[in-house]
């Protein structure tokens, strides 16, 4: 097996497997609502909000909370970088993959 080299490293903030799930969703849609990412991921409201609090802190997700016919609505975006770091992330996992093949 190969070794791997030292600039293999999984982003932590993005490695949380509920973390993970929400943006390989948003990486694949503009933007998603609170309800679509809850139903989406499988997450509980309070485990959702956590995450969501910790990857805009990150600065890997904007949240605009607005009213929609009187109902609060919360809207979820990766921004530019969040886009980047996920990108990375599966670049990093697929490397990690092909490590891990038993060489012919």
């Amino acid at each position: 097996m190969p070794e791997p080299d030292g600039d293999l490293i999984l982003d932590r903030l993005i490695h949380e497997p509920g973390r993970l799930a929400i943006l390989t969703v948003l990486s694949s849609v503009s933007d998603a609502d609170f309800v679509f990412l809850q139903r989406t991921t499988g997450l509980t409201k309070g485990n959702l909000s956590s995450h969501l609090s910790k990857l805009e802190d990150g600065g890997l997700v904007e949240i605009v909370k607005s009213f929609v016919r009187k109902k609060p609505n919360t809207n979820v975006a990766l921004t530019p970088v969040g886009r980047e770091r996920i990108a990375r992330h599966w670049e990093q996992l697929e490397r990690l993959r092909k490590l891990a093949e038993p060489s012919s």
